[in-house]
């Protein structure tokens, strides 16, 4: 294996399959990148595989000779960032499986492992291709990603609950204390008609998708394959492969109430920037925030009392119908819900202290973000 790139375009592929490798492979080889230069194609291919997360990548480069050979993710990526921006050459040794860095600032030999030990990234055998549009998945994936669970003991909720039928598709995701749930239309064309979907994905697959998208074409469909139990990603130079999550997703529609006797309208960056001032003492008291709608002063007051440290109080303008109420939040789950809405004005509605309230956006894409609220000492 001999081939020349950019130092640049090296790195930013490296970084981007190394995210797949595992910080404690369970065998030696998963702790590589395999590295596979093409002569005939002229190119150079990536892959990153912890047997669960596969992320596959491929770029021109300048290849002299083909070869095959898994390097050391961690100990490669350290050298490479570290590189001058500049061109380099990488070849293999011809008898053992030891690769040269050479640049103008100098040489480096890594050593690796056999190519032949590195396990394969599944293989569907399903036919059908599903093609969707880049910004409808952005879209729910930027309003539902972030409220998925991080206890691996729920391993249901780690992920996002896909649903598709014919040109919407629904992204639902909770961790058992609040839930976030987009519907998204699919206005290209690109989707495939007659569709009948419904999955649960890693969440940890899904943000590696959310950040190859960022630089996606946008007019550009995305085409994914499925069967029982895996799901490829297909973006052209990059391919996401991953398992499907196994498991019953909560009846999640059950959980939003159908009725308030409380609404009120408010702007959506007054809001979070009040609570991430009052957060700041909020964090010294289990991160709780107090809300306090008043309708006769047509107000939202948010308040933290921390014994021994401190206070906060800020008044917000709001619009407000039904009776005036004390609710108490996580401070970080209204902040981090409040982040995911792209609108101006978003609003929100409760019913008493102790069930779920919802926050929605005022126009633009339809989410639906329901938490629970805290219970509080008067």
């Amino acid at each position: 294996m001999k081939f020349s790139c950019a130092q640049t375009e090296f790195n930013a592929q490296f970084s981007l399959v190394s995210r797949a490798v595992p910080s404690r492979p369970s065998k030696p080889v998963l702790g590589n990148v395999l590295v596979t230069a093409d002569a005939d194609a002229q190119s150079v291919t990536l892959v990153g595989f912890d047997e669960t997360l596969g992320i596959q990548t491929t770029f021109a480069a300048q290849v002299d000779e083909s070869g095959a050979l898994t390097l050391p993710a961690k100990l490669l990526g350290d050298i490479v960032s570290r590189l001058p921006n500049e061109d380099i050459d990488i070849s293999e040794d011809s008898d053992e499986p030891v690769v040269t860095l050479a640049c103008s600032a100098g040489r480096y030999q890594v050593r690796g492992l056999s190519a032949e030990d590195y396990p394969n990234l599944p293989e569907l055998e399903v036919t059908d291709v599903i093609k969707v549009s880049a910004d409808a998945l952005i879209e729910g994936l930027r309003g539902a990603l972030f409220a998925t669970s991080s206890d691996e003991t729920k391993q249901v909720l780690t992920g996002v609950h896909l649903t598709a039928s014919d040109a919407s598709l629904e992204f639902a995701a909770t961790d058992g204390h609040r839930l976030a749930v987009v519907n998204t239309i699919d206005e290209t064309g690109a989707f495939t008609p007659d569709l009948d979907m419904t999955v649960t994905i890693p969440g940890k697959a899904l943000r590696e998708l959310e950040r190859i998208l960022q630089t996606y074409p946008s007019s550009e469909p995305v085409a994914f394959q499925l069967d029982d139990t895996q799901v490829v990603f297909d973006l052209g130079r990059q391919r996401i492969t991953t398992r499907l999550l196994e498991g019953q997703y909560p009846n999640y529609n059950q959980l939003i109430p159908k009725q308030f006797e409380r609404q009120l309208t408010l702007d959506r960056k007054q809001f979070v920037s009040s609570l991430e001032r009052i957060a700041v003492i909020a964090d010294q008291r289990n991160n709780i925030v107090k809300l306090s709608i008043n309708n006769t002063q047509q107000s939202l007051a948010l308040s933290v009392e921390a014994q021994e440290v401190g206070s906060g109080l800020e008044n917000l303008p709001a619009q407000v119908t039904g009776d005036d109420l004390d609710i108490a939040f996580n401070v970080r789950y209204l902040l981090e819900g409040l982040k995911a809405l792209p609108t101006a004005e978003i609003q929100i509605q409760c019913n008493t202290a102790t069930s779920p309230s919802v926050l929605t956006p005022l126009g633009g894409t339809k989410i639906t973000y329901l938490v629970m609220p805290v219970q509080i000492r008067s």
